[in-house]
């Protein structure tokens, strides 16, 4: 199990919840060989960051203590991750005081605030409570130790020279630099013995154009700003040579963001190759990770040597199973993480509690296990989507007699449309996991028919579950019926094609993907946006996916114009005016409506006062996300049919 942050499961002295080991052992109950915890800060003072911190202190003991012994009774090793800090990364707003650095250089949020170099005095000091965090995390039973030093943060920034500008010896060529994180690793060893593992996570490359820059896309031809490979290679050598037991390599920092939280539009193994240029030049063991969920991808790493190690995030928080099941067999079974980052780091970088899209059991497992109901009931579900699917696996789950109807000729919703670009691959495969469990859990199924307030009376089921969905919005515009005109959900459905000029009118994430999809087919598309910019309305698009996919647009010629509305709809193409009510005509063969969706919640009004027990889900109680449709359907189903 990779490291994630466990923001909202931490005590405010710094130590583990009840929740966070009940997270951590319903993973090591699911099979995982080695977890990897979450960072914590070996101290908080020299970089002072104001909210609950995870703090390596005398008070984590009992609960560090509680944790190795729950993973070790299902024979599962845990190493804790331990950071020097944040460094130029941390929010302003978050910090105590004056952010700090390897050298006085801008931060990351708010490039006009330099940060404070740290002294050779207070670098010290940070390796001095390396030790003491060390000789904690051993009494209290754990195994081993990670060095947080990717990502851009506070050991990354000593060791790359984008960063680091310092003229003592944490200074200098990048033997010098490394000298932090090696002076940390000799402490560990004499304060805690040799036989006791520490590993490092590290960046081969940076994949930056400079700092506070963008980052460098996959394929995209750009000189590195940061570290870049051949470097990268020598400082795993020297990091083996000082006596690392392993090394944990991805890529990536702050201004590439899509690299170490890679989204759904990076490729699943995106950075098996760094691991594998690693291996290549050292002899201790390799973890790789990054999108690394699919069971035969991941053997195949393996088995063709490309690291020692396959380590698991974001798929563990999808599916705690995920191991168990490729041993017994079960692939078919695994929930698929969606790259969406919506339940993870977008609640995260919110303050929020982690936890999952597509699994609303991720970090609260013991207060949202399902249990047997004490009775069995009849339950009605209206619509085929994935809130009417959730609900209907919950409540038979839970061991209840579920009928689920769906008017159209498959299960799937918005899933189907939203599954066709081939960077949205895994909704296909959550669609499939979900047709895959209702069968096995025997949820009786009816296609092609569409539920009557005459046939809940007849059925007389003891819940109702109405997950009718939505349908798109199209602006009340002149023009709007022309045949040119097509909705982006018809478009992905292939109920019509569109043309070589395209103009896509909304610039939410429904409308920037439509608009990547159909620029790599080679048309060429315009975004027209109301708003300042691209994906700032409705809910927020976690940044790692917005940077990534805004970027992506960018290097695929498509032009975004923002603070623009559309006037009507011509045989040519399309009037828009800006902000300063300046009109123009764009012409285009074929103008693909992104506006937004509207609930279908016509039979959930039409059964208000037929039937009792009656609850609307997902698109139907109001349009949001998968992960808005999924959590309405688990939390109503799983409380009202205990």
């Amino acid at each position: 199990m990779a490291p994630m942050e466990t923001i909202g499961m931490i005590n405010p002295d710094g130590s583990l919840t009840q929740r966070a080991i009940d997270y951590y052992v319903e993973r090591a109950k699911g099979g995982v060989g080695l977890i990897i915890s979450g960072l914590f800060k070996v101290e908080n003072d020299i970089d002072p960051l104001t909210y609950g911190q995870p703090l390596v202190s005398s008070a984590v003991l009992p609960s560090f203590t509680e944790l190795s012994e729950a993973v070790h009774s299902f024979g599962t090793k845990i190493f804790v991750q331990l950071t020097a800090g944040y460094g130029r990364t941390a929010s302003p707003s978050e910090l105590r005081g004056q952010p700090v650095s390897a050298s006085a250089i801008p931060n990351y949020w708010d490039p006009a605030i330099i940060c404070k170099e740290l002294t050779t005095e207070e670098v010290e000091g940070l390796v001095k409570a390396f030790g003491v965090a060390a000789m904690i995390v051993k009494l209290a039973g754990i195994d081993g130790i990670e060095l947080h030093g990717h990502e851009g943060y506070l050991f990354d920034q000593f060791t790359a020279a984008v960063w680091n500008r310092r003229a003592d010896k944490f200074g200098g060529d990048l033997k010098s630099r490394l000298t932090f994180p090696i002076e940390t690793l000799n402490i560990i060893r004499k304060t805690v013995g040799k036989d006791f593992p520490v590993q490092y996570r590290f960046g081969l490359k940076h994949y930056i154009k400079g700092t506070n820059a963008k980052g460098i896309l996959p394929g995209e031809e750009y000189k590195e700003g940061g570290r870049d490979i051949d470097e990268g290679l020598e400082m795993a050598e020297l990091l083996q040579k000082a006596g690392f037991d392993a090394l944990h390599v991805d890529a990536g920092c702050y201004e590439s963001w899509y690299w170490p939280h890679p989204p759904m539009y990076q490729e699943h193994g995106c950075m098996v190759d760094m691991a594998e240029k690693v291996k290549e030049v050292v002899k201790v063991p390799v973890l790789t990770v990054g999108r690394l969920g699919i069971p035969e991808l991941a053997e195949r790493i393996i088995e063709e040597g490309k690291a020692d190690i396959v380590a698991l995030g974001r798929a563990l928080l999808a599916d705690p199973d995920w191991p168990m099941k490729v041993q017994e067999g079960r692939a078919e079974d695994i929930r698929p993480c969606l790259g969406c980052h919506d339940g993870c780091m977008g609640r995260i970088t919110e303050g929020k509690t982690l936890s999952c899209a597509v699994n609303p059991a991720t970090g609260r497992e013991r207060l949202y296990e399902l249990r047997p109901a004490l009775k069995s009931k009849r339950v009605l579900v209206a619509g085929g989507g994935v809130a009417g699917m959730e609900a209907a696996r919950v409540a038979a789950v839970m061991g209840h007699k579920v009928t689920l109807y769906e008017k159209g000729k498959s299960l799937g919703g918005h899933l189907i449309e939203a599954s066709v670009p081939d960077f949205k691959e895994d909704l296909r495969r959550l669609n499939n996991w979900y047709k895959t469990q209702l069968r096995k859990l025997g949820v009786e199924i009816k296609l092609e028919t569409e539920v009557t307030p005459e046939l809940v009376e007849r059925e007389n089921p003891e819940e109702v579950f109405v997950a009718t969905g939505s349908n798109s919005i199209k602006p009340d515009v002149p023009g709007i019926e022309r045949s040119t005109v097509v909705t982006a959900m018809d478009l992905l459905l292939g109920r019509k094609k569109a043309g070589d000029s395209v103009v896509v009118v909304g610039g939410g994430l429904i409308g920037c993907e439509t608009a990547l999809w159909l620029a790599k087919q080679g048309r060429k598309v315009t975004i027209v946006e109301m708003l300042p910019e691209a994906m700032v309305a409705g809910l927020p698009v976690p940044r790692e996916n917005r940077i990534m996919l805004l970027e992506l647009l960018a290097v695929n010629n498509v032009n975004i114009l923002a603070d623009t509305g559309i006037q009507e709809v011509t045989s040519e193409g399309i009037i828009i005016i800006n902000k300063t009510l300046k009109r123009r005509t764009i012409k285009s063969d074929t103008v693909v409506l992104a506006v937004g969706l509207k609930s279908d919640d016509k039979l959930y009004k039409s059964l208000r006062r037929k039937a009792v027990h009656l609850h609307a889900l997902g698109d139907c109680r109001e349009p949001r996300n998968i992960m808005g449709a999924i959590w309405d359907s688990y939390e109503v189903a799983h409380v009202i049919l205990k």
